[in-house]
């Protein structure tokens, strides 16, 4: 790192603050800090979908994956994100807008307590909320990693400053903040990876090394599975992808929430799954030529760091680590935004015995302290990530594995045809899947380990797996039904009633 590139990563950081501090503006009570009011453009929620579903540990956990797997890489984690995205448009998208539009939700977890009941809805809030924390966590310490290895800065010094910066403008401003910084972030992570992808693509032979460069690679790095990451694991992966991506992940849920109809949802996940089908083939093919260049490395996770500082120039090394720190920023200020709307609509109230309030400018201030809390949290987490398997460990398998049990009461709830299953179903899958992780995690893992490759793929898709199967069996071997529950799915499955009135009888006891 010289003097421009600090330059291009201060002007990037400068650039991110005063963005949050003009979306302020748009800012004037709880449901435009939360929601953006309901005015969020399709395509801007779609790059912002987009944006906040990954961050630098693509740079660090995944470059060391592409390093020694290499194609498999794209295979298991691009495609299941498409494939995601797509059952996303025609399943889950337009219903997130709806609960909004009839039921004046704001945040993803608020209907839940009509569906199902108050202590289901709070035992999800508490469990996504913690597993939240240490999610962000990962992605912290990722791009710590990456400074330290551009600039030796030591990693305690990247997390309070990649977190500060992004504690500043998601604070201020909100969703509308966080998905302006994410189209911010989008044309910098455009400019920077397109930058490398050409630069190495160059000094490898020109145009041609795109298919050349697989020759000079490991046989099995051309293969679509590779190792532990098999068939197995694509398809698990393609059910976890599937509940994260439609909103298991609660910050993703909120850019579909934030669109003004369900239409207006289904392009914004259809252009998600674009981006993705795209672009981590332009982002992944450095990180594939890796071995050419670097061979032999002892940490495979600094190969794309070592990379661009390896042939970039003087402030394209700026341009590029603020590319990286981009996706993070995107994804933890999302992340934020919709912890503190779970924790001030669903957690506070309970708390406190009191309805959500009706004041808004309360709404609004507990939500900043929230935000603030959370990425403070977060940042304490980073400090420590080493004690939860470091950043592959919290990432792979323990928010792989957890989000599922958490999400699919959730998303399952949404969709008539689980009407049935209840409050019981919700809390038994919940547990079964946490059991489920613990046994396959820390109990039986030896024993998994016979199966080979397959072994990674049974110990993510187990809990989930576990999760789906009990929801359901329940729903028909303990069949639940609830007036209240009965008129909020009708509401929200509605689709010809977009635009209609609201159903005041359910939007009230919401």
């Amino acid at each position: 790192m010289h003097i421009a590139d600090w330059t291009v990563l201060a002007a990037y950081f400068v650039v991110m603050i005063l963005i949050g501090t003009w979306a302020r503006r748009r800012v004037k009570n709880s449901s435009d800090y939360f929601t953006a009011g309901g005015k969020l453009p399709w395509w801007l929620a779609g790059i912002s979908h987009h944006m906040s579903g990954y961050s630098a540990a693509v740079f660090v956990a995944y470059a060391a994956i592409a390093y020694t797997n290499g194609f498999a890489l794209y295979v298991w984690w691009a495609l299941t994100v498409v494939v995601a995205c797509v059952v996303c448009a025609f399943v889950f998208a337009p219903r997130w807008p709806r609960m909004r539009i009839r039921l004046h939700i704001i945040s993803p977890l608020e209907y839940l307590a009509i569906r199902f009941n108050v202590p289901t809805q709070q035992l999800l809030a508490w469990s996504g909320t913690v597993l939240k924390v240490f999610d962000v966590g990962a992605k912290w310490t990722a791009s710590a990693v990456l400074l330290n290895v551009f600039a030796g800065v030591p990693l305690v010094t990247g997390i309070l400053l990649t977190g500060g910066v992004t504690l500043i403008y998601s604070t201020v401003g909100g969703l509308w903040a966080d998905v302006l910084t994410d189209f911010g972030q989008f044309i910098i992570q455009l400019v920077a990876g397109l930058t490398m992808f050409f630069v190495v693509m160059f000094n490898l032979g020109g145009v041609s090394s795109l298919w050349t460069v697989w020759n000079q690679l490991p046989p099995s790095h051309s293969q679509p599975f590779s190792g532990q990451y098999s068939l197995w694991f694509f398809l698990a992966y393609c059910l976890i992808s599937t509940v994260s991506y439609s909103g298991g992940t609660w910050n993703l849920a909120q850019r579909f929430i934030a669109s003004p109809s369900g239409s207006s949802a289904q392009k914004a996940s259809l252009l998600s799954a674009g981006l993705y089908l795209v672009w981590p083939f332009i982002l992944f093919f450095p990180m594939w030529a890796a071995p050419i260049i670097l061979p032999n490395l002892t940490d495979p996770s600094q190969s794309y760091a070592l990379l661009v500082t390896h042939f970039l120039p003087q402030g394209l090394v700026g341009l590029v680590l603020a590319g990286m720190f981009s996706h993070t920023m995107a994804m933890t200020s999302s992340d934020a935004n919709a912890i503190s709307a779970v924790v001030v609509r669903d957690i506070i109230p309970v708390l406190t015995k009191r309805r959500p309030t009706k004041d808004s400018k309360v709404e609004l201030t507990a939500g900043r302290v929230s935000t603030v809390l959370f990425i403070g949290l977060s940042m304490l987490i980073a400090l420590n990530s080493s004690s939860f398997g470091g950043v592959i460990g919290l990432l792979i398998l323990w928010f792989g594995a957890l989000v599922g049990p958490i999400a699919i009461p959730m998303l399952l709830g949404m969709l008539p045809v689980f009407r049935r299953s209840g409050p019981t179903a919700a809390i038994v899958s919940w547990a079964c899947g946490l059991v489920v992780f613990a046994l396959t995690k820390y109990v039986v893992f030896g024993w998994l380990a016979t199966f080979g490759d397959a072994t990674q793929a049974i110990t993510v898709a187990a809990p989930i797996v576990t999760s789906i199967i009990v929801f359901i069996g329940i729903g028909f071997v303990k069949p639940w039904h609830n007036e209240a529950s009965e008129r909020l799915l009708d509401t929200i499955n509605a689709p010809e009633l977009d635009g209609a009135a609201v159903r005041e009888d359910v939007a009230v006891s919401v």
